[in-house]
Formats: structure tokens, sequence, C-alpha cells
């Protein structure tokens, strides 16, 4: 049974910045939440981590409802759902951070720091030198006023500095079980900038406070902060922000990508855009990136999102970095491609049948021709995108063969063994069993076997060397359409 509360309902949080295009090790986390949530009947909370003006925008805002849309992720309040706890997006609720700021400072919880940057840079290459953290070493933690109005007579601008506890932060981590954080380790930290704009630090434990969030699922390269908020919930607790509960912290492991090194944004493996346009299927997708720290047995790497919801146990996910296998991730999607029903499997394939995607002009796409052969193409395909060349010859006047395709089946003797396939389909019954034993007896004449007599048709009639069965594609193709490009690769071997 997964780690839940018995006392409270459970609810999460998936709160992305709009930054950029969403990524795969966001996509897992965001799984991960929602799974959790699922599974125990709570409340997942999309929220939008939107206060750096600098780097946030729009059109990253609305790809990320869109890739959250696309994956079938539901949440219970949000964007485009509201809730109780509305707006969901900080960069509407700065008046709400100051007021906070304000009391943390009343309240003693945080104070005002005048250091300046080359003297914080100056202090922290002392402490190196000499072998002592690093972290801020707490110069106004207890100014005087008169100190105080000195600085602010000179100029100075100030942050807003939160007070650590004097004592060690210990704390069970889901994934990682109890962790001690000493407190020269995690010292007085910045919540609020001296132009006046509340930092991440402070805008996410508040709105977790106010939001009642009870467990924070997210990844291993935010551990280090978790002190610094369990402390700060404590803070907003004491001063009557939120509900008084400290989350339940579970931090994933790293996703790993080439090299050794933790998958980023800028991989190019690590865009979901990427397998969109490469046409995995969302749930396939989701899958191959449940295994990513987790798995639903030993022995079994495909299932529907329905079982992961009904097995995912937080206290099961492996601490140690998952690596992202580009191959495993083919393989599961093509899996789910063949769990499909053929209707399904059809409506699929649809964005990719037609412009732009699609080489050849919307009236000669034949929905029937299609539909003929869609059962044989779900059985090889990766990708939804792998549709188009394998069925462009169906619609095409003429098919697409590059040079490397027609040397390596046109190879001396070919024109002598088409011509003998040609007389034969010419007087064929049309269906695939009889067009088959045509090639091979046509093969045969020419001492060869079935394999090698096929390579020549098939790249005069589909361009390609591999594809879709050779003559149930003939099947549909038609008699008129098949020996006439059977014809004109005869006059090409001949020029």
């Amino acid at each position: 049974m997964a780690s839940a509360p018995s006392s409270a309902p459970v609810r999460v949080r998936f709160c992305p910045s709009p930054t950029g295009n969403p990524h795969v090790g966001l996509v897992r986390t965001a799984l991960f939440n929602w799974a959790f949530a699922r599974h125990h009947g709570g409340t997942l909370v999309f929220r939008i981590e939107d206060t750096d003006a600098a780097r946030d925008s729009e059109e990253s805002y609305t790809q990320l409802l869109d890739a959250m849309r696309w994956l079938g992720f539901d949440w219970d309040e949000g964007p485009e759902v509201g809730g109780p706890h509305a707006p969901y997006r900080q960069s509407q609720r700065m008046d709400l951070y100051r007021e906070v700021a304000e009391k943390l400072l009343e309240a003693g919880h945080a104070y005002r720091c005048y250091c300046t940057a080359e003297e914080l840079d100056e202090r922290r290459e002392t402490a190196r030198k000499a072998g002592r953290p690093s972290g801020y070493d707490g110069k106004c933690r207890t100014l005087t006023a008169e100190q105080i109005a000195g600085y602010e007579a000179e100029g100075r601008a100030s942050i807003v500095r939160f007070r650590m506890p004097d004592e060690p932060i210990t704390f069970t981590d889901l994934v990682r079980g109890e962790l001690t954080f000493a407190p020269e380790n995690v010292t007085d930290y910045g919540i609020v900038r001296a132009n006046g704009a509340p930092l991440y630090t402070l805008v996410n434990p508040v709105d977790d406070a106010l939001m009642e969030i009870t467990h924070v699922l997210r990844g291993e390269d935010l551990l280090s902060s978790t002190p610094r908020q369990i402390a700060l919930y404590r803070a907003l607790a004491e001063i009557g922000v939120g509900g008084g509960t400290v989350p339940s912290f579970g931090h994933l492991p790293y996703v790993m990508g080439e090299g050794n090194k933790k998958l980023s944004k800028r991989d190019p493996q690590a865009s979901l855009n990427l397998y969109r346009e490469r046409g995995f299927l969302p749930e396939g997708l989701l899958n191959y990136l449940s295994l990513l720290g987790w798995s639903l047995s030993s022995d079994r790497d495909v299932f529907p999102l329905e079982e992961m919801v009904e097995a995912f146990d937080i206290s099961a996910v492996n601490a140690n970095p998952a690596r992202f296998d580009l191959k495993k991730a083919e393989a599961i999607n093509a899996d789910h491609i063949r769990l499909l029903d053929v209707k399904a499997f059809i409506e699929r394939c649809e964005p990719w049948l037609r412009a732009p995607h699609a080489p050849w002009a919307p009236e000669a796409f034949d929905a029937a021709a299609f539909e003929a052969l869609a059962p044989l193409a779900q059985t090889r395909l990766t990708v939804l995108s792998d549709i188009t060349p394998n069925v462009d010859f169906l619609f095409l006047d003429e098919p697409v063969a590059d040079e490397a395709s027609w040397t390596k089946a046109m190879k001396p003797g070919a024109d002598a063994l088409l011509a003998s396939v040609r007389t034969r389909l010419a007087e064929a019954d049309w269906d695939a069993e009889t067009l088959k034993a045509a090639v091979l007896a046509a093969g045969e004449e020419h001492g060869l076997k079935l394999g090698k007599a096929q390579a020549p048709l098939r790249v005069a009639v589909t361009g390609r060397t591999v594809g879709l069965p050779l003559f149930e594609s003939l099947e549909v193709l038609g008699r008129e359409r098949t020996l006439a490009r059977v014809d004109a690769a005869l006059s090409k071997l001949a020029g």
C-alpha cells in the first residue's frame, strides 16, 4: 500500500514553469503526481510557477496546457478548471506573497539583509579558503536599529532572508528514507528580492500551505532545498498561513541521458514535442516514463495507465538514477500501437495521412484502400509517423524510389526477371495468394527463391526494399496500376 496519511485526503501539486518546450523529465513528474492522486482518490492541483517574467512566456503556458491535455492528464484544481484556491498562476498572486513576507518579518522569522553582492562573494571565498561552509554567514541576522538606519542612510538595498533554525532538520523522504540536514549546511536564504519581488523559495511553500498540499513529489535536484521549505512551512503555521500541515516529500530519481549525464532540456531526446511529432501514443510514452524509477512487476513492462494507477506506490520508487533508453521507449510504444483495435488505429493515423505529413494530394487519398492495409501496417509500426512511407505508394502517381533502393534491387538479370513476373501477373487472378504463386513461379524460371524474386517487383511498385506484405499490397493497388509500374521499371532498365 502506498504511503498516505490516514487522517487527511491526499492533495498533490504539479507546478511547472512556462519556460520553453515541455520535456520528458517534467512529464515523468506530472505522471507520478497524477498516478499518486488517482491511486488514493485524492486531488491533483495544477499550478503555474510564472513569477520569472524574463523567462516565462504565454506561448509556453499554452504549450503546457496542450501537453497535459494530449497526455490525457486531468486535474482537479488549476487553469481552465478553477477551484477554491484560485488563481493558480503565481503571477496573479503577488500581493498575497508580499503580505506573507511582511508577516514573517514582523514575527521574527525573517529579516532584512543589506549585504552587497561583492561583500557576499568576498566572505564566501574567505570561508572556502578556510575550509568552512560557504553559505550565508548570518551577518545581518542581529542588526541593531542603529546599524539598520546606517545602512539605509547609505542607500543600501535590502533583500528579505528567512531565518533558519539553529538545529538539524530531519524528515522521512518517501523515496529515500530518513534524511538529516545539519544547520551549517542549510543557512538563511533569500525569499524576497531587493526590488520587492518574491522568490520561488517563498511562493512555492506559501502556495503549498494555502492549498493544503499533503505530499510533494518532485525531482531529486530540489532535495537540497527541502529542509529550508520545511522550516518555512513551520513558520507559516505559526503565523496562521495555511492549515499548519508540513507536506510529506518524495524526491524522484534523476532521468539520465547519454554519457551518464542528467537529461537536460537541451538534449534533443528530452523534448516532449519530438515524441508528439514522431507519432508516439500518449499511453505508450507514459508507460515507458513510468518505468523510469518504478515498475508494475519484474516481468511486465507493458500495461495500461489504469493498472499503473491501481498499483502505484511511491515507496516503491527506486532512488537510483534512471536511464532514458529511446529504443525501449520505441518498443513499448510499438506494443501499444498493436494493442489498439483497428478502428482506433486508423483514427490515430489520420494526422499522418494528410498535409503537411502526407506527400500526396488530398484527393488522391483512398480511405477504403488504406483501411484494407491498416491491419497489416499496424503490426509493423514503431511510431504513427511510420505509416506515411508505408502506404504512400497507394496514393502517389508514381512510387518514390531512392537510388540506393533501386541499385540494391535491380541487379543484373532484373530486367528478364521482371519481364517474366509481368507476364504471369497479367494472367493471374488478382488476389494475394495467386499473385504470390505467380511471382514464385517466375522466380523458379530464373533459379530464384521467392525473396529474391520479389525484390525487383517491390521496388518497382512501392519504391522501397522493405514495407508492408507485398502481395496484399498489390491486391489493394490493383492490376492496372501494378502493371503500369512494372512497365515503367522495365523501360528504365532498358534505358
